[in-house]
């Protein structure tokens, strides 16, 4: 699935996340290692991730996270090469976000999504060429959303890693949402299951 960018002449305002000029005082929020992910996993193994296949805007990113944490998405994953890492801009979107979220950069994305799916994790991939629908696929248990980069979209060997690719109706004359967007979009139906789901379970557990 291809989305559109940002304007990437655009500056995001200062706030409370970011240090003010030279004072050297606000610590420096960098990506975690491919390592971590092992924590993460073991921790979260049902839980909900997102993976980012070159988002480069890091207005996008900024705002990605900003969802993400408000999705409740464990981890974020994003290779290293040709893909936006944390910047002041970046934690000026995210409002707090880049500071919470765990946001992994991997060297080989490829491996990271077969040790994933290794794990019991299924890949749901946006794509042009889904078959269904984000809407009609179970988004429950442990699963990855695979977003593609803005423009181009999942890289090819991306798309063919994915377990399943869905795409996001679109019933106007527009072709693509924003990739940020598109993100919020994957992400609260995957909550919106989930939570269904959860609140089933407990009722079902009442006498």
């Amino acid at each position: 699935m291809r989305f559109q960018g940002q304007d990437k002449g655009r500056q995001a305002r200062a706030n409370k996340h970011t240090a003010p000029t030279n004072s050297g005082s606000k610590p420096v929020v960098r990506a975690l290692d491919e390592h971590a992910l092992f924590d993460i996993l073991e921790a979260q193994p049902q839980g909900l991730y997102l993976i980012l296949d070159c988002i480069q805007d890091p207005h996008n990113l900024g705002a990605i996270l900003r969802t993400a944490d408000g999705a409740g998405v464990a981890a974020v994953i994003s290779p290293k090469d040709k893909s936006a890492s944390i910047t002041e801009t970046v934690l000026r979107v995210s409002v707090g976000a880049a500071e919470k979220v765990p946001f992994v950069q991997v060297t080989n994305l490829s491996r990271t999504m077969k040790f994933l799916q290794e794990n019991g994790i299924w890949l749901i991939g946006t794509s042009d060429h889904g078959d269904r629908t984000i809407y009609d696929t179970d988004l429950k248990g442990g699963i990855a959303i695979v977003m593609g980069a803005e423009g181009d979209g999942m890289r090819r060997l991306t798309e063919e890693n994915c377990d399943f690719l869905v795409k996001i109706p679109m019933l106007g004359s527009v072709p693509c949402l924003n990739v940020s967007v598109a993100t919020g979009v994957c992400l609260y139906e995957a909550l919106r299951q989930r939570a269904a789901a959860s609140t089933a379970a407990a009722d079902a557990a009442q006498p």
